[in-house]
């Protein structure tokens, strides 16, 4: 695999009831690539194998190199922000930010500072000790993507993150993303219906649809910022 395939999904092969999903295709390192489609054809089944969610039938997963097919989700070298928050009820916004870092909470300092900066970037300063419960839904989301800015890994998958945002917030979560790949030059997954999103964020854009990854000729559905003319 080249050393600027940051992910590759080999002749991979995977049913779900009547679903039947094929993907074989390569994601550029420290690149933004859009994964668009209609409804149902297999957009965040494709992040879920990345993520170890699902596991295929046939072929291999590779991350940076290494084939990550039989490993647990916690142990690959990704963060991911999906449609579903995640969040712990539980627990407090610290606490479930925190537990990106170390799921014992055993925090130095600075990684106690560190989630303190990540939920004030994202808008939520002073929510440290509220409750999932008494959020909003796109302030519960607005946390889900502090959580995955503190693990800086490598790899972010997101499953149309700003969906439940209002159009400010979704605007200025897209210019927050846009500054921290800039900072950390990491590879970017990015599932989105959003056509300003593909044109604002996406350098590359992948379409898939019946559960296939088109072709070349395919790959573009929108005008895009890279391309010429």
């Amino acid at each position: 695999m080249s050393e600027n395939t940051a992910v590759r999904l080999e002749e991979v092969r995977l049913g779900l009831g009547e679903a039947r999903f094929a993907f074989d295709c390569t994601f550029a390192q420290g690149r933004i690539t859009a994964i668009t489609g209609p409804s149902g054809s297999g957009k965040s089944t494709l992040l879920n194998l990345v993520a170890g969610f699902e596991q295929p039938d046939h072929g291999r997963i590779l991350i940076a190199g290494n084939d990550v097919t039989g490993q647990h989700p916690g142990a690959r070298p990704l963060s991911l922000v999906f449609q579903d928050n995640n969040l712990f009820g539980h627990l407090d916004l610290f606490t479930n930010v925190g537990l990106g870092i170390h799921p014992g909470l055993r925090l130095s300092k600075d990684e106690r500072q560190a989630v303190s900066v990540a939920l004030k970037r994202v808008g939520l300063q002073g929510f440290e000790k509220r409750m999932p419960g008494t959020l909003s839904g796109g302030e519960r989301q607005r946390a889900a993507f502090a959580r995955a800015l503190v693990r800086k890994r490598p790899l972010l998958l997101l499953d149309e993150p700003f969906a439940a945002l209002d159009a400010d917030l979704r605007e200025a979560m897209a210019e927050l993303l846009l500054d921290l790949h800039r900072e950390s030059g990491n590879t970017i997954l990015l599932v989105t219906h959003d056509r300003a999103e593909v044109e604002r964020l996406a350098d590359d854009v992948v379409s898939i649809d019946q559960g296939r990854v088109l072709d070349e000729a395919g790959k573009m559905p929108f005008p895009h910022k890279n391309m010429p003319g």
